[in-house]
Parts: structure tokens; sequence; C-alpha cells
């Protein structure tokens, strides 16, 4: 049995896919990291990259391809300051010049040498095989498969495809939610105390809060810069920003210097149930804004969905507790996490698997779960909030208009977040004797949908809204 760190779950990347613009990007950075390794990158020619089911369906509108060239090139999604990003791919096409890992420059030109095929590759919908042609005519082919969430798998013959932490190395291997509400028990410990004791066989308490604060300030600047910026978004769908508007119709026309000052102005803010809505809405849109246009955001567990978990925290820290500091925050964010692991090891979180059940029903789980122990929730409770919370988002089909995270993939994340707070609020009132649904059956019948659910309505933009809104009309 594998285990899946919060930081597995929760990664800072570059929007606006974790499968189709994060996942490439990692691929391309590891068949790199590889010929380096096997001192081969001087010797290559030339280079093919072809993109296989929905990466090809969809990526251009999920940036696939910018992405693949980014980490071609050396760009590390974490910490390329965002702003370059434009100059690095326009360089790139103007010269079709491609310096590898900045090591060895090679002619590249994105339109010939990245191809894009319909077809699919046997084992995921989220298929690339790069090509490396040597100088003397020999060549070398490796797949990667972009699996959700940012998370990647390479096809090998002679060994494990990924490297798998065995969980059995770790104090409480957890698989299901029973095997996490029996560890609770056991231990009479809350859920985030059982992941902090796992997250400890990995790192150093120190690095694990300050790793958690950065995630957290990582969240936090996402959604101020959603709330402070005007405009268009990118893609040709030519979506208006909605985040800027509905902060200033909340807030006024009051500056701040940063997103603390900020976040501390919201807290001294009385506002109404109708206002609850908005701000937490608010909060979900500016993320996924960001994500839209290839800002940078926290995949949790997706970068389609990455709007819900921040809206949530920041509705518990607006709304509900004006004195919750960073102790909570890392509670939240290590049983968020934790919950979208089960989920990953008994379903999955891709959209190109799974549906949108996946990404935002996935999310809207991890979200109600954590906000539930903040509110003094018992470990059983945290579980029944994330079923809830899931069980709403069964058979939810994944069909963007062009191909782009934003219709109707944005205000998704804010419905995602309000169902998170619902699902939070009735599993506080339940007792849990009286449930007849656990969170693992709902994750098994999310699985067995997500199986059953035509090819057309899992991120390939075959079917649904894709197909009845067409571009050119909007």
């Amino acid at each position: 049995m594998e285990y899946i760190s919060t930081f597995d779950m929760l990664k800072i990347g570059v929007g606006p896919s974790s499968s189709h613009t994060l996942g490439p990007w990692r691929a391309a950075e590891k068949f790199i990291h590889t010929l380096i390794q096997d001192q081969q990158i001087d010797s290559i020619k030339s280079l093919t990259i072809d993109l296989y089911g929905s990466l090809s369906l969809t990526g251009k509108g999920h940036a696939t391809d910018l992405a693949i060239m980014l980490g071609l090139s050396g760009a590390d999604p974490e910490y390329v300051p965002v702003e370059d990003i434009s100059g690095i791919i326009l360089k790139l096409k103007e010269h079709k010049k491609l310096k590898m890992g900045g090591i060895n420059e090679i002619d590249f030109d994105p339109d010939k040498d990245i191809i894009f095929n319909a077809d699919f590759l046997p084992f995921h919908a989220n298929g690339m095989r790069f090509t490396a042609h040597f100088i003397d005519g020999s060549d070398r082919m490796e797949f990667y498969y972009s699996i959700g969430g940012g998370f990647i798998v390479q096809e090998r013959h002679d060994e494990e495809a990924v490297e798998i932490q065995n969980a059995a190395e770790y104090p409480f291997p957890i698989a299901t939610g029973e095997n996490l509400k029996k560890y609770c028990a056991e231990q009479n410990k809350n859920i985030s105390d059982i992941v902090f004791e796992n997250e400890k066989v990995l790192r150093q308490p120190a690095e694990i809060h300050s790793e958690l604060e950065r995630i957290w300030n990582t969240m936090l600047e996402c959604m101020y810069i959603g709330c402070h910026t005007e405009g268009t978004l990118p893609g040709g769908l030519n979506v208006r920003r909605r985040a800027y508007d509905s902060h200033k119709n909340l807030i006024g026309d009051v500056q701040y210097n940063t997103p603390q000052e900020w976040l501390d102005s919201i807290r001294k803010t009385e506002v109404k149930f109708r206002q609850i809505l908005k701000w937490v809405s608010c909060y979900a849109l500016a993320v996924n804004e960001v994500n839209a246009s290839l800002g940078r955001v926290v995949t949790a567990p997706t970068n389609g969905s990455a709007g819900v978990i921040p809206a949530v925290l920041m509705y518990y820290l607006t709304i509900e507790n004006h004195e919750a500091g960073m102790e909570e925050i890392k509670r939240f964010l290590l049983v968020a996490g934790e919950i979208g692991s089960i989920f990953k090891k008994g379903s999955t979180i891709s959209a190109a698997m799974g549906g949108c059940q996946a990404e935002i029903g996935v999310s809207s789980a991890m979200a109600a779960g954590a906000l539930t122990e903040l509110l003094g929730g018992t470990p059983d409770q945290v579980l029944i909030a994330a079923e809830i919370a899931m069980e709403h988002h069964l058979g939810l089909t994944c069909d963007p208009i062009g191909g782009l995270v934003q219709v109707p993939c944005i205000e998704r994340n804010s419905m995602g977040a309000i169902k998170a707070i619902n699902a939070a609020e009735l599993a506080i009132d339940s007792d849990p004797k009286n449930v007849k649904v656990t969170l693992d059956q709902v994750i098994n019948t999310m699985w067995d949908t997500a199986k059953d659910m035509n090819a057309k309505y899992k991120e390939t933009s075959q079917g649904g809204l894709a197909i009845k809104v067409a571009l050119a009309d909007c």
C-alpha cells in the first residue's frame, strides 16, 4: 500500500490544470533529468513529443504544449516567476530553439515537434510519448502518464512505474476511512494529529510546519491577486473576471499593501448570511481566475478545483473564528490532504478518468472534512462530512468549453465550497450511529460511476456544454 503525503495532495504549481499542465510539465522535467543522468543530453539532435487522448483533445486549452516547453527548458513550476512564462514561450516560438535543461540547444518547432494525437493509449487517458533523436541516428522513447493532481507515472517494463513509499513504514498506514477512524479511536487523537505523526517519517517537524505555512501563504496570495485583478481571461472565451467586481462590491475601494493586511481587514468586517455566500464565492472565483491565467496556485487536489479548499479555509478564518491562527490553518490542511489521499487510493482524482466528480467532488469532500475538525467535530463526523460532500457530486461530468478551465470549471469551485460548508454543518449535527453511507462506500461508488461514465464526459470537450456552446459564439 502506498503512502501519499499531504504535500503530494497540496502542491504548489502553475495553472490552468494539474493533469494537463503540471503533470506534463513534470514529465518533461523527468525526461530531461533522465537524459542528463544517462549522459545523453549532449548527443541529442531533435525531440518529438506525442500527446494522446484527453491531453490531445483539450491540450491547447489547458496549455499542455506550453507546459512541456517550459519543462524541457528547465523551468520549475513551483518556483519560476509567473511573469517570466510568456517571455520564455515567446522566445522559444520565435527562434525555434530549445535549450534542453539549460544545457544542449537544439532546433525545436513546437508546431511540428509537439503532436496532438486524438487516439488514447491503454493505460490512462492522459498519455505522452517523448522521443529523443540522437546525432548517430538512434532514438530513445519514453512514455509518461499524467494521472491527476500533478502525479505522473512512467511506463517501464523492468521496474515499478513509480517510486512508492511503503505505508508499512509509517506508524499509521492508512488506505481507507475505516483505517483512519480506527487509529483515531485507539490513540484518542484527532485526524490532524495522526497525519502529523505520519508526516514526521518524511520530514522534521520544523519542515512540516514551514511547508504548511508556505502552502497557506500561496493560497492567500492567490486569493488576494484574484480579488484585485480586473479584466478578461485568456483563451478566446472572453470570460470576464468576476472576483474583482464581487470583491469591490463587498469591500469598496479600500487599498491594501499585503495579502495578510487584506485578510486582517476582512476579519474585522461584519457580514450577513447573504454576504457570507458572496464572500465564499468570491474567494473561490479569485483562485480559479488566477489558475485560468497561468498563475500560481496550490493543486488541491487538482488545479481545476484549487479554489474550494482556500475558500472554505477563508470562510473559517473570516466568518467562524476571528481568533484562529496558523495552528488551525495547519490542522485544516493536514486533514484535507489525508482525505484527498484516501480518495486517490480508492478511486481517482483525474477528471480524464472520472469526470468532474474526481476534482470538485474530491476537493469539496477534503474541505468539508477539514472544516468539521476545526468546528469541533469528532473524527467520525469529519468522515461523515467528507462523505456527504462527495455524495452530492456523484456523476458530475467534465465538459469544459473550448478545452479551457473556465466554463463551467470556475463557477464549480464556488459551488463546491458552499456544499463543503453545508456538509460540515450537517455532519456536526449527525450521530455516527445513524449514518447510512460511509466514506469508503461513497469512494467505491464514485469509482464505479467513473468507470460507467461515457468517455466524452471525461475532459475531452466532446460532450455536454462543450458541444452545446460553440467557442465562436462566446
